[in-house]
This record gives structure tokens, sequence and C-alpha cells, in this order.
């Protein structure tokens, strides 16, 4: 590096000896006032020698510009922690050519690279998706795209090939219509969705022998910070087995329940969120071999694959979705999904200390707080009433309060295997007309009941 410095050096040096000497030649030359034709000739000629110098002096230095560069970048990538090679493409996977093998199944390490897979099929707005990702990212050696595409759009594939090499496009062979059930017909996206998902993160895990993954949708839009948070969050899902992914989804969060003016707040949640998730490659282990053949992410909320594990979930939503059209119609998108609030300040994550998030931490702080709050009903709520007690607690039994409880208060009020959306232990934490509410199950709660579905 000393040396490749030095060369730097002597080209600048070289540069400005040579201009000194041919200024000092023309100040020095003697005058030839006798014979004025020659002097113009003289005079013409050193300048074109001077011009043809200069460009050959601006070549040397866009050169050693250049190289600087090069050697700024190579040094970057050699002082990054955890740096792996760019993955090898499979040739049947429509990819781009590979430069270097990939190592084995890496080790774990919180520098360790962090692909984001964007699921794409026909919609050409993933423009949309890949412009904030590419703006936001902070390294393409640790944060890698990889587009997935299904469906065959053209339009669509166009929009993907136009990034050239920043984002790597494979593409999902089997288009083919699959066999469901007759009453299922008018499922068939979702279906092929889940196929198309099983190839992406088998392509990931399996061929390209990536430790973990960030998964997001054509639809998405990500938060300036993305990026931070899933880096910072990373080493926690690698040291709770407890937890099970990270996501970037509030699904409470819309802007008047969410406290936007503390975006760092993070919270544990037993609800699947996916929309902006991060799993490691352990759990593909597990999940490969009894992947659904359809609604992937309701079978990810049952108890037999979450097995009391939980997600990380931020209060404020770090990624938002703009993708009314789907195979769901626009199904929650009117009445929510529109309206969550999508974080616009860079909270610098991996500056702070994140163990609170562990299992036995967070229990030990989150619920004394939580049967700490004084307990108020939804009517005093909704009157405003008692504001002196800040923070406070509303308390449901069943099935039939809570989703009561949870829609008069703007809560999303659906249950999957029982557990409510954005809850921990049963608790949803959200933000009723400026002050923090626990929508929460008894203190002797003791697991969540199936059949609340």
């Amino acid at each position: 590096m000393l040396k490749k410095s030095s060369l730097v050096l002597w080209g600048v040096v070289l540069f400005v000896a040579w201009n000194a000497l041919l200024l000092f030649f023309l100040w020095t030359r003697p005058p030839a006032f006798d014979d004025h034709s020659h002097l113009t000739e003289e005079v013409i000629r050193l300048a074109q020698d001077a011009e043809l110098e200069l460009e050959h002096q601006k070549d040397l230095l866009r050169q050693i510009h250049r190289y600087s560069a090069l050697w700024s970048k190579k040094r970057k990538k050699v002082e990054e922690a955890g740096r792996l090679p760019p993955p090898a493409a499979a040739s049947n996977a429509g990819a781009l050519p590979a430069t270097e093998a990939v190592p084995h199944r890496p080790w774990a390490s919180p520098a360790a690279v962090l692909p984001v897979v964007v699921i794409a099929c026909d919609r050409s707005t993933v423009r949309r998706c890949l412009d904030k990702l590419l703006h936001y990212r902070p390294s393409r050696e640790r944060f890698p795209i990889i587009v997935s595409q299904d469906c065959g759009h053209e339009e669509t594939a166009r929009v993907i090939a136009s990034y050239g090499e920043a984002v790597m496009h494979i593409k999902q062979p089997d288009l083919s219509d699959i066999a469901v059930p007759t009453d299922h017909r008018k499922f068939q996206g979702y279906y092929k969705i889940a196929r198309h998902y099983r190839w992406a993160l088998s392509q990931v895990f399996r061929t390209f022998q990536y430790q973990a993954a960030i998964v997001v949708e054509d639809d998405l839009e990500v938060a300036p910070d993305f990026f931070e948070y899933f880096q910072a969050a990373f080493p926690l899902l690698l040291a709770d087995p407890s937890l099970w992914c990270v996501s970037a989804w509030n699904d409470n969060g819309k802007e008047q329940m969410v406290e936007a003016g503390r975006p760092e707040l993070l919270y544990r949640t037993d609800f699947f969120p996916g929309l902006g998730w991060l799993l490691l490659s352990e759990l593909w282990d597990e999940l490969e071999p009894k992947w659904p053949r359809a609604f992937w992410d309701d079978w990810m909320r049952q108890p037999e694959q979450r097995r009391s594990r939980s997600c990380i979930r931020p209060e404020v939503s770090r990624t938002m979705t703009f993708g009314r059209k789907g195979v769901s119609h626009g199904q929650f998108f009117d009445q929510y999904l529109k309206f969550i609030k999508l974080n616009d300040r860079f909270v610098p994550f991996t500056q702070l200390d994140l163990s609170y998030l562990k299992k036995e931490e967070y229990e030990r702080s989150f619920l004394p707080k939580v049967y700490g709050a004084p307990e108020l009903r939804v009517e005093e709520l909704q009157g405003n009433q008692r504001r002196e007690l800040g923070t406070v607690r509303v308390q449901y039994s069943s099935r039939d309060s809570f989703k009561a409880f949870a829609k008069a208060l703007g809560v999303m009020d659906d249950l999957k295997s029982g557990v409510p959306r954005a809850g921990y232990r049963g608790i949803v934490s959200f933000l009723y007309r400026g002050r923090r509410v626990y929508l929460a199950p008894p203190s002797d709660w003791t697991g969540y009941d199936p059949s609340w579905s």
C-alpha cells in the first residue's frame, strides 16, 4: 500500500515539474525581434507542443485518479470483516455469471453478508422497490440484491435487466399451472407464490450457500435505515434460539398508532409479520422439507412451525407496501396497509445495545411495565378520560372481547392460531390518541388457544 501511495505522489510531482520547466523555458527564451515570422512560427509550435504535453499529463492524472480509487476500494473490501465472495449462480437460473467460488455455509458473524431477495412476478413497478434498495444500500458486497422472478412477464424482466450488474436476476424455471382442488381454483396464484418462494429460498441457501437472507416482495418500499436495522438485529437472531426471524413490519403501524418520535423502539412479537424479514439458513433447513403448497405465510403462523419462537419487529415500520394489485385483490390494503407509517429517520442501530430484546431480559422489563400500568375500560379510553394516568392497560379475557376491543381501538382484530397481530404473550402495544395502550390478557396468561382463529 505504501508503494502504491508513493507512485501516486511521484505522478503528481512529475506533472508539476514538467509544467514548471515548460514555463521556465518560455520565460527565459531570448527575444528574436529581428525575425517576426520566425518568432510567430516558434510560438505556434511551442503552443502546440505544450497543448500535446498537457493532454499527456491529463491522461496521467486520470490514470492516477482511477487507480487510486481502485486501491481504496480494494483496501475497503479487505478491511470489511466477514465479507464473502459473490454467490455463484446456477446456469439454469438465468443468473449473472460468477467470478469466484462460494465457500460452503460460512460461519456466523455479525459482519456476514446479508443478501436481499426480491420476490418478483409481473409488476414493472418493481423499479420503485429496487431504486430505494439501491439508494439506501451501504455496501454492494455486504448486501447483494437478488431479484427472483416468476411469471415470465417480459416488461418486468426488462425493468430488472436494466439495472445490469447492480442486481442479480434469477428466473423461476417452472411457469406451469398447478393442479389444485376444485374449490381452490381461484387460489391458483397463492399456490404459485408458495412454489416461487420455495425455489427462490432454495437458490439462496442451497445453490448460493448464504448463511442468512432478507426477503422482500416487489411492492415494498424500504426506509433509510432498513439495512442498518437488519445488520444490527442479525447477531440477536444468531444468539437467541427463541427468535426465528427479524421483521421490518408493524401490523399496527398506522401513523396515529405509533410513536414516530421514537423510531428506535423495537419489540418481540409472536406473530410472524413477513413484509421484509430476515431468516437464517438453519431455519430453511427446517422448513423446506415440509414447505406448504399454498398460503405459506399463514402456514408459518401455525404452532407446528412457530414452535413458541418469536420475531423482532419495530415500532415504526421499515417497509411499506405500494402494491394494491395482487393475488389478494387488495385485501386489507385500503383499510390498513396503505396507512402504514414508513420510518423516515435514520437510527444508528449498530451503535445501540439491543441485548434487551433477548427473551429473559425482555420479559424482565416488558411484563412488569405492562401489568404495572393502570387498567382502563375501553369506554374511558374512547372518552379520552383519566389522561393523567399516562400509559394504560385494557384487559381482555376471551376471543370475543379481544376482537371487540381491538376493533373499537383501531387495532387489527384478526387472530392466526390464536396469536394477535404484533402481539407478544397476547399483549398488543400501540398508541391511542397519543397515549401508550397495552391490550393484554390477564397476568396469569398461560399460552395461545389455536381455536381463537
